[in-house]
């Protein structure tokens, strides 16, 4: 039995204790934060009411010697999350982003590193099954080698909370998730996968981020100037291919821990995407365009 400290009892946790509820060998042994009720109110309303409740990480970690840390505290609290976790020889998966700042960010992977064990981070959307699908009919070659990627992404959402406070929130908080989308376009929204069109060597595919998933590949002849083409099925989904968003996640990062292999989304290779974003911050705050520096993995 893996046993589990969640820590941050926000409205976010629910995803994390919903796909948790749904593991076998794995135990929730505490619940942290900031706000005792919360953290009382999570815990009744997932019957655990055999979980440490407290205020803090340390005294919660001290008491019930978990096996790792679920942290979905907001992204300010991150390196002292990570910090204390691996201090007390825990694993960790978090939420994105990875950190709040591109030091914090550094710290937390040399501290996992330092400390040998497994850090992972959320990117739930990789476990989507059309993008499982997706990667892999690419891979097949059906239409040749990628191109060029075009993901449109707009939606408004209105979270409330700490995000109201943050500075950049749509870049630090959100295009962790959707790089280059926006958060704040009102009428004719995407879905929140966002709407994809890949476009490849003899051929291209859409999604529409929901369940509308199709493919054309180039045929012979023409029609006048423009190459005939005919559409393609995109295979079902593998049986091999990791799915279920924070459950997907989640099951990845316990297989790693059992097996001592890397997790897909393990921080050294997610910094690399963090990069990108504090990149786009700096250029928005100087008005220049700025180089990514290359991240270790």
């Amino acid at each position: 039995m893996m046993k589990v400290v969640l820590v941050g009892c926000g409205a976010m946790s629910r995803q994390w204790l919903d796909a948790a509820r749904q593991i076998d060998g794995l135990a929730i042994a505490g619940l942290v934060d900031l706000d005792a009720e919360r953290a009382q109110a999570r815990a009744r309303e997932y019957d655990l009411s055999n979980a440490v409740i407290g205020t803090s990480l340390d005294a919660v970690l001290d008491e019930t010697k978990p096996d790792a840390v679920f942290d979905v505290v907001v992204p300010a609290a991150r390196r002292e999350v990570a910090l204390s976790a691996f201090a007390h020889h825990c694993h960790l998966l978090t939420e994105k982003p990875l950190a709040d700042s591109p030091e914090n960010a550094r710290v937390i992977i040399a501290a996992a590193r330092q400390a040998g064990r497994v850090h992972a981070v959320v990117q739930n959307r990789r476990y989507v099954a059309n993008v499982r699908r997706i990667r892999r009919f690419l891979d097949s070659g059906a239409i040749g080698k990628p191109t060029s990627i075009h993901a449109d992404f707009f939606i408004a959402p209105h979270f409330g909370g700490f995000r109201e406070e943050m500075d950049h929130v749509l870049l630090l908080d959100m295009a962790i998730h959707t790089y280059a989308g926006s958060w704040c376009a009102d009428g004719f929204r995407t879905s929140w996968e966002g709407s994809w069109r890949v476009v490849a060597e003899r051929g291209s595919l859409l999604w529409d981020g929901h369940d509308g998933l199709k493919a054309e590949v180039v045929a012979s002849g023409r029609d006048g100037i423009i190459d005939k083409t005919h559409s393609i099925e995109v295979p079902a989904l593998d049986p091999a291919d990791r799915v279920g968003g924070h459950l997907g996640i989640i099951q990845d990062f316990m297989r790693a821990i059992e097996t001592g292999t890397e997790p897909e989304t393990r921080g050294a290779d997610n910094i690399k995407s963090l990069a990108m974003v504090f990149g786009a911050i700096e250029s928005a705050e100087t008005g220049r365009r700025v180089a990514i520096p290359t991240q270790e993995g």
